[in-house]
């Protein structure tokens, strides 16, 4: 089983109409964010049938989808990393894969928003072996590299699934005077699925930093309030 496998199969089903649209709507043009990326034109339950028929593809050859210039084929790869990480049992396999998916993320390999929500909740679950994380949540945050720094408050959405939403808070507020927009989402949608958990927690939250709040943050954030609670932050 090698990586050309899994691209033969990918490169069967493209579609090039859907790549031109595909290409469009994750933002290719020069200046941005999705600069540069190529499409196959294939859409995401046909890849997750073919990331399942490859799941036990070994990790250098996952690492070779991931060099991949074609967005599905990267997904792919990642979609597989996730199965395999849902699999470990043990801390161990567990560790294996968190250090092989930062290494990835730090050459740039995980460079679209999808490519990040799809995975970092789920291998984000590591961060529960590890005293450090909020070390490790922190300096992610304060990268250079918009797709790390999304990276740190997806990986936060495994503690909020447990019920732990004080990282989300913590990484949220350190990210709350980010220029992205793509951070500003990414932020807002955190503290929503706190609220979710703990309406509490939330309200805390709005009460202390709404003035430093960007506008899409906000609405994100307060999306699953009340109406009239709504009202109520947005003229604050």
């Amino acid at each position: 089983m090698k990586f050309q496998d899994v691209v033969k199969d990918l490169k069967n089903q493209a579609n090039s109409e859907k790549a031109v649209f595909l290409s469009r709507f994750f933002k290719t043009r020069p200046g941005e964010y999705g600069y540069g990326d190529k499409f196959l034109g294939i859409v995401v339950p046909t890849t997750r049938k073919i990331a399942k028929k490859y799941q036990n593809l070994e990790l250098k050859e996952i690492s070779k989808l991931l060099a991949s210039n074609y967005h599905e084929i990267r997904l792919c790869g990642l979609l597989i990393l996730n199965i395999q990480f849902k699999r470990a049992r043990i801390v161990k396999q567990q560790k294996i894969i968190f250090d092989f998916y930062m290494n990835q993320a730090r050459k740039g390999r995980i460079n679209n928003w999808d490519l990040v929500d799809v995975t970092a909740p789920t291998i984000g679950t590591y961060l529960f072996n590890d005293h450090k994380y909020l070390e490790t949540l922190t300096k992610l945050a304060k990268n250079k590299s918009l797709w790390l720094r999304r990276i740190s408050i997806l990986f936060t959405f495994a503690f909020i699934k447990q019920g732990e939403v004080r990282p989300t808070l913590i990484i949220a507020k350190k990210l709350l005077p980010d220029r992205e927009d793509l951070i500003h989402k990414a932020v807002g949608w955190g503290l929503r699925e706190v609220g979710k958990k703990n309406k509490n927690q939330l309200i805390g939250f709005l009460k202390q930093n709404v003035k430093n709040m960007n506008r899409t943050t906000l609405r994100y954030a307060i999306e699953k309030l009340p109406e009239k609670e709504r009202k109520y932050w947005l003229n604050k």
